[in-house]
């Protein structure tokens, strides 16, 4: 029976890598006790240069082999390692990887000493300058460096199951699952497969077989919606006794996926596809980051935003994540690293190699329906891509190929093409239409990424900035599904991120996501989240008319995704707008424009004038409130007009008017209240008004920390809200940290608020018992968290 051992513990760190470091008496008093997930280098949140993690480092451990091994198989496997590798066994290589971005195994069975001390040490080359990918030009995205993932042992019998691939065809409420092995049977030995699902036993082979086939009755699909997993348990046997030599669980969804000319669909259902792209990356530590943390992301995609799909921007990605995907049913689209550039013929071989690695370490993930085997934004290479489509289709003939490409009629060796349209600049066209983009049309299409550089915007950017970024992802959006020959789309991106020089803001950051790099939320978020099962009500203004040239307030949105919003001024309603006020009609929850800023008010309070100057002047009043009086539309001006000569009114009398019925200046504080109603119900209430004083929310994402294969993370999301909870968009003042107890705090003490909103990582340090994080202000009362750390 097989065991799998984790050693994430346990390790010694250098930055400073010789050969001497792999001999078994290295003298280790220099190196530094680290734990895994590690990176080499800490980084600032920003303005650091990558030279920082570029370096040859070196990582040693060691560990005693039991007397039991003796007659076992051991592997030894690397998650992840960026960039290029070489790692050694009581001094003698056993392997070597040139891909930072997926896993490698060795056999160490002959490398060991039983019963006594062994020692691994690993060569970890994290410069980019290396020839392989994604190196080689510039690269939008910082790369990092050290071993960011999982290390373990599998012990096993010298007869094991080496590989399981999963595949299933579905024919109405039953499933034909089919099982490839790939058995390891140096002795010879004669062994029997007996086949579980979820407990119950569905198969038994009288001999070694490598490819199974089993019906399975009444089947479940895995689907977005409800993400059915199955536990699919093989077990290689001795024929005569029954012993279970070696067993392999993997969870399994049944389900069909097809790209077809018109679109999407899952399970014979049209699904448009609606995702952002993910960097695995997080301020401080880079890649670095335990299973925790890689869960959140996928639950903030699916769960806050609303979406359906991701996109691996530019790598393949934790299996934590994906695991974490096909636990909530969160659709992937996964890619081969690379940025642009192609290299020479070694640098292809290698490329060549990690498409093979990525398809056969995740083509039992249900949540994958795509695999990317074009270096993203690459220029055609038929030659090249010859190979990597042969590749991914021999070892996964179930799932199709796509490659992201930044032109148009490229060559399609692909079954999907996927491109990255960026046409829209706020004022074109949200997408182009297919048949712009590719002559294949006959083939699927799906957008790979939009917006993103197009409008760079931060969270402390203004109000009309954050506006227009918002709706510029409303715009695709609706566009897209208004194409029905488009699959879907991938926006630019789920969060900020750290960049080199030839990108970004000048700081190290692309501010390209509708999160910022601790995954708060931007306005844009919510464009995404209304599409989500939480009730959303938040607007696109504080309603401070300040924030605005000359006092205009231009256009103010709702976004929410209730039945319909209830907007009250000082007390009084307003108007009640719906979904069907939305001028986004393709978007089953769009922005809504506030078009009303007075409701009755004129009616009532101005009951003696005649009926079409009490309209007229309604129309005018709400008008100004958004534009201004130089930028008014004809209507309105002709009004003015009208009020002026047929209904003999005065110039100041209006200006009074409009300081009466709408102006938010002088006298009692204007109060703005909204309300989000379902089934007749008030869900929801936002309120605005001006504020005395600014307060601390702080929430974890858990609380009860748990060490199991390593370390555990919890991220303390933090905004700086007004008396009301809104958040305050201008606060940059600093936040200060104090943890204690068994956890440490990962990066700055200090930091300063950006937009109103910040974060912090607590890390358990890997004793048990209570935790307790103070997060600080001069202006605010102190927040106090407690945690409990289990191990």
């Amino acid at each position: 029976m097989s065991e799998r051992i984790y050693i994430n513990n346990d390790w010694k760190f250098t930055k400073s890598y010789s050969d001497e470091l792999a001999d078994p008496g290295f003298n280790e008093s220099g190196m530094e006790d680290v734990r895994l997930p590690h990176t080499v280098a800490e980084t600032p949140f920003d303005y650091f240069d990558e030279s920082i993690y570029q370096m040859v480092s070196g990582y040693r451990r060691h560990f005693a082999v039991p007397t039991e091994w003796q007659d076992k198989c051991v592997k030894l496997t690397f998650e992840g390692v960026a960039h290029e590798s070489r790692v050694f066994v009581n001094g003698k290589q056993v392997i070597s990887h040139n891909c930072g971005y997926t896993a490698f195994s060795a056999d160490i069975t002959e490398y060991i000493n039983y019963g006594s001390d062994n020692v691994i040490a690993v060569r970890v080359d994290s410069n980019e300058s290396l020839d392989q990918p994604p190196f080689g030009f510039v690269i939008d995205y910082m790369t990092y460096g050290g071993i960011y993932r999982d290390v373990y042992f599998e012990i096993s019998d010298r007869t094991y199951i080496g590989d399981v691939f999963l595949s299933s065809e579905i024919n109405g409420g039953s499933a034909v699952l089919r099982t490839e092995l790939g058995i390891k049977n140096e002795g010879g030995k004669k062994i029997k497969i007996r086949q579980f699902l979820d407990g119950a036993e569905v198969l038994t082979v009288q001999k070694e077989e490598n490819v199974l086939e089993t019906k399975v009755e009444k089947v479940i699909l895995w689907d977005v919606e409800d993400p059915k997993l199955y536990e699919v348990r093989t077990e290689l046997c001795d024929e005569a006794s029954g012993y279970v030599l070696d067993s392999k669980t993997v969870r399994f969804g049944f389900r069909t996926s097809e790209f077809r000319k018109d679109g999407y669909y899952l399970n014979g259902r049209k699904l448009k596809i609606r995702g952002l792209n993910r960097h695995q990356s997080y301020p401080y530590v880079g890649y670095a980051m335990p299973a925790s943390m890689q869960r959140l992301d996928a639950d903030i995609l699916k769960n806050e935003l609303g979406l359906n799909a991701v996109r691996t921007s530019h790598y393949p990605q934790s299996h934590h994540f994906i695991d974490r995907c096909d636990e909530i049913g969160l659709l992937v689209f996964t890619e081969i690293p690379g940025w642009q550039h192609i290299g020479g013929a070694e640098w292809k071989d290698i490329a060549v190699e990690n498409t093979k690695d990525m398809v056969k370490q995740y083509r039992n993930h249900p949540s994958v329906i795509l695999w990317g085997v074009r270096i993203n934004e690459s220029k055609d290479d038929d030659e090249f891509y010859e190979r990597t489509n042969l590749e991914a289709h021999k070892l996964d003939p179930t799932r199709p190929t796509g490659g992201v490409r930044a032109h148009k009629k490229s060559s399609l060796l692909e079954d999907v093409y996927t491109y990255n349209d960026f046409v829209h600049d706020g004022k074109s066209r949200g997408c182009e239409p297919k048949k712009a983009v590719t002559s294949d049309v006959d083939k699927p299409y799906l957008i790979s990424e939009y917006n993103g550089h197009m409008y760079s915007t931060k969270a402390y950017d203004c109000e009309d900035h954050r506006k227009e970024h918002a709706i510029r992802h409303a715009n695709v959006l609706s566009a897209v599904m208004g194409e029905e020959d488009i699959a879907g789309s991938f926006g630019w991106c789920m969060a900020d991120y750290n960049t080199h020089k030839d990108f970004g803001s000048g700081d190290r950051i692309c501010y390209h996501g509708v999160l910022d790099m601790f995954r708060n939320p931007k306005q844009a978020a919510y464009v995404y989240s209304c599409f989500g099962k939480k009730t959303v009500l938040e607007l696109s203004s504080t309603m401070d008319i300040g924030e605005h040239p000359a006092c205009n307030r231009g256009d103010t949105f709702i976004y929410s995704n209730a039945d319909s919003v209830r907007m009250y001024k000082n007390d009084r309603f307003i108007k009640e707008y719906t979904k069907k006020d939305s001028p986004y009609e393709k978007l089953p929850f769009g922005p809504i424009l506030i078009d009303d800023f007075i409701g009755d008010a004129i009616y009532e309070g101005e009951a003696h004038r005649p009926e079409w100057v009490r309209k007229a002047l309604t129309e005018s009043m709400n008008a100004t409130a958004r534009f201004g009086l130089g930028n008014l539309p004809k209507k309105i001006l002709l009004n003015g007009a009208k009020l002026l000569t047929i209904g003999h009114m005065k110039a100041d009398e209006l200006v009074s008017m409009y300081n009466n019925y709408v102006g938010d200046w002088g006298g009692k504080s204007t109060v703005y209240k909204f309300e989000a109603i379902k089934d007749g119900k008030v869900v929801l209430t936002k309120t605005y008004a001006p504020t005395k004083g600014v307060h601390i929310l702080a929430e974890a994402d858990h609380t009860d920390l748990v060490e199991k294969e390593t370390y555990d993370v919890c991220e303390v999301r933090i905004r700086i809200v007004d008396d009301f909870g809104n958040p305050v968009f201008f606060f940059h003042e600093p936040l200060s940290f104090e943890a204690e107890g068994p956890v440490k705090i990962i990066g700055e003490k200090t930091i300063g608020a950006k937009g109103g909103m910040a974060g912090v990582y607590l890390k358990t340090t890997g004793s048990a018992g209570k935790a307790v994080l103070t997060v600080r202000n001069a202006q605010c009362d102190d927040v106090k968290l407690e945690f409990t750390v289990t191990v």
